[in-house]
């Protein structure tokens, strides 16, 4: 079935991305603190000024590209068959370029109507015969998004406007997968063939793109500056920004200069608890708590130290003060969370976690402990600030319990580079407990269960092998859709102690007050304000 991704798939995806790239979890929706009517006069201007914090990484090509911010570029010149419905807190498929569908009992044959009037940045039509191509330069680049693609057999074009796309096996994540931000959007078969060159077009795409969105690259000057132009032919309303102007900084700290000086219209994301705080105390920002997708988690170093049976690890997580960490740390931005996974992507009552809290089980482990295996190391990944605020409060709970606890924090490619290595990851300069975070990829249960929990499935950090048959029931779950099987896997990974999740993380963003038309609630891991084409001054 799906593949697990590589560390350097996922390395990628996580460099950049933050908490401000998910959305579509439980209400409310959408909590926006707006100021006085007539506060500010808004420009006129058809500009419109972001930023990326560091540069996005990855060339803006929707197959290559499986980070974070530069979402904001892929999904703005690019579209898929179908996406995410904005401004609700739910689950909901919509049409892009495709305008209906139907799936077959088997769960083997989809079939779409698509969009007329559709033309791609290069001027020639979208029809069906752009979608076999698609699908093939997508498993040819092989980047970490190809496996969306994998199961596809075959797909006929009865005629220019119906596909009929034929999968392998059943794959009740696939219309997720076709919805996704990471999922296959539609390029030009006719650019894609003339700019092939010896990489599938993947040097030409670094510098250009061959979409059908609202948007079209004209700048792509790495570490430096992003820019966008509205497409004059594109199928949907036009938008009000003509152009979307991207320069890379390099810290928060500019940035709020320049957001504070009026020279920016928004701070999209990694923004700290209190400069959250600052803002929403400002009565000339609107600043905005939208529902999110992403969860941070402590992943238990099964091999280390006293940590080797399940009994123990769950008397470490139970020792864990969840709701304190939560209102401390994520004040009006995060819950404490309840089920073993980002909230929503299992309907209650599947997915629960049900570790209490009773730090009398770790005390009385740690008095029967000898000396030498009290010393434990709490770790954190270096590039996410609230991931060091966990681990610092994890580290002084548990040594009040006993321990003698060190919090040290880790670069993102050193935790990358434990997955599959047990020695390494059982090393000497390796933490007994990670702090670190997560979204998935789709609003879909497997793109969590089996990248989490799954041996195969790339977020086996610390590689913990006391689940047992998670791969058969993961790949189980997914040809079935059974939320009964995949409940299976979460009890199974909650019963192993590998794993804790600790808060269900809102997204945090503040924009001036005249900007309108920010979506109320985001899709999965895209970042807020994608939907460029809606924004307007007001």
């Amino acid at each position: 079935m799906i593949p697990g991704l590589t560390p350097s798939a996922r390395i990628a995806r996580r460099t950049l991305a933050t908490a401000a790239v998910l959305a579509l979890a439980a209400a409310p929706a959408w909590v926006a603190s707006s100021p006085p009517a007539g506060a500010a006069s808004y420009p006129t201007s058809h500009t419109l000024s972001l930023s990326f914090l560091q540069d996005p990484g990855q060339p803006p090509d929707p197959d290559v590209y499986y980070a974070g911010e530069g979402l904001l570029l892929t999904r703005n010149m690019y579209e898929g068959l179908l996406t995410y419905k904005p401004d609700t807190a739910k689950r909901v498929l919509e049409p892009d370029l495709a305008t209906s569908w139907s799936v077959s009992k088997n769960g083997l044959v989809y079939t779409f109507q698509l969009r007329h009037g559709v033309l791609f940045h290069d001027g020639t039509t979208f029809t069906s015969a752009a979608i076999a191509p698609d699908f093939a330069r997508r498993a040819a680049v092989n980047g970490g998004p190809a496996y969306m693609v994998s199961d596809v057999a075959s797909v006929a074009t009865p005629n220019p406007y119906e596909a009929v796309i034929n999968l392998k096996t059943p794959n009740s994540a696939f219309l997720d997968y076709l919805a996704a931000p990471y999922g296959p959007a539609m390029m030009s078969p006719t650019a894609l063939a003339a700019n092939a060159g010896s990489d599938n077009a993947q040097t030409y795409l670094e510098t250009h793109d061959v979409g059908t969105g609202p948007y079209t690259l004209t700048e792509a000057k790495v570490g430096v500056m992003y820019q966008m132009k509205a497409f004059p032919q594109y199928w949907g309303p036009k938008p009000y920004y003509t152009t979307i102007s991207l320069p890379v900084i390099d810290d928060l700290s500019t940035e709020e200069i320049e957001f504070n000086d009026g020279q920016m219209a928004a701070i999209l994301h990694d923004m700290t608890t209190s400069v959250i705080a600052q803002y929403k105390a400002k009565a000339n920002v609107t600043s905005y708590s939208l529902p999110s997708l992403q969860s941070d988690t402590a992943y238990v170093n099964e091999n280390k130290g006293f940590m080797t049976t399940s009994a123990n690890r769950l008397a470490v997580l139970g020792a864990i003060n969840v709701p304190s960490l939560v209102a401390g740390i994520f004040p009006g931005r995060g819950t404490a969370a309840k089920q073993a996974g980002p909230t929503g992507l299992i309907a209650e009552p599947y997915g629960k976690q049900n570790i209490a809290y009773d730090p009398s089980k770790l005390k009385d482990l740690v008095k029967r402990l000898p000396a030498s295996q009290r010393s434990f190391t709490v770790g954190y990944d270096t590039g996410a600030p609230d991931d060091q605020l966990l681990a610092e409060d994890i580290g002084a709970e548990l040594q009040a319990d006993g321990l003698a606890t060190k919090v040290v924090g880790y670069q993102t490619s050193e935790i990358f580079g434990w997955v599959g290595d047990v020695a390494a990851s059982q090393g000497p300069g390796s933490p007994n407990l990670l702090i670190d975070y997560f979204w998935p990829d789709t609003y879909n249960t497997y793109t969590w269960t089996h990248i989490s929990f799954d041996p195969s499935g790339g977020l086996q950090y610390v590689n913990c092998d006391s689940v047992p048959d998670e791969t058969n029931l993961n790949t189980q779950a997914l040809q079935t859709g059974s939320l009964s099987t995949y409940n299976k896997v979460i009890e199974n990974a909650v019963k192993s102690g590998c794993w804790l999740n600790i808060v269900d993380k809102d997204d945090a963003m503040v924009a001036q007050p005249w900007l309108k038309g920010v979506a109320q609630a985001h899709v999965v891991a895209y970042p807020e304000m994608l939907f460029l084409a809606k924004l307007h001054p007001g």
